[in-house]
């Protein structure tokens, strides 16, 4: 896998359930060969390797993630659905995404612009910026950067 781009860092206020820590979120687009659903296989491993353990739905997690988009694909599966079913309702996922994919359409929603979502959203808190580095792209050997 191949990191394309990388989102700064937000902090959040906890989602779903609200009884925890706040949500340090931030997307990447990456370069694959892995098809969609080994891909989510591979992704469930890597959080597994970076410390997640099983937890209740929407639960306190050291690391969750998810994937948006596949390209165009739009794929429902028992497994996987592609793009990612509620993403347009989640400010703490579009504000990231806008931050690397600007111009993005959603295949289905056929929204033109990331960046015009972020307008959707009213009732969500405002995300704050975060320093610092995300350890999924610094310490995973088999993940590497794309050269700028």
């Amino acid at each position: 896998m191949i990191i394309l781009a990388e989102s700064k860092i937000y902090e959040t206020p906890a989602w779903g359930f609200e009884d925890q820590p706040a949500f340090l979120n931030m997307a990447i687009k990456g370069k694959t060969d892995l098809q969609p659903e080994p891909l989510l296989k591979y992704l469930k491993q890597l959080e597994a390797r970076l410390g997640r353990e099983p937890s209740f739905h929407w639960g306190p997690r050291l690391i969750d993630i998810d994937l948006l988009f596949y390209d165009e694909l739009v794929l429902d599966t028992p497994q996987l659905v592609i793009p990612h079913p509620r993403l347009h309702e989640r400010a703490f996922v579009l504000v990231p995404l806008a931050d690397i994919a600007p111009d993005l359409v959603h295949p289905i929603l056929v929204k033109p612009s990331v960046s015009c979502w972020k307008g959707w959203i009213k009732a969500a808190s405002p995300a704050s910026l975060v320093r610092g580095t995300f350890p999924l792209t610094h310490s995973q050997p088999d993940i590497i950067r794309a050269k700028s």
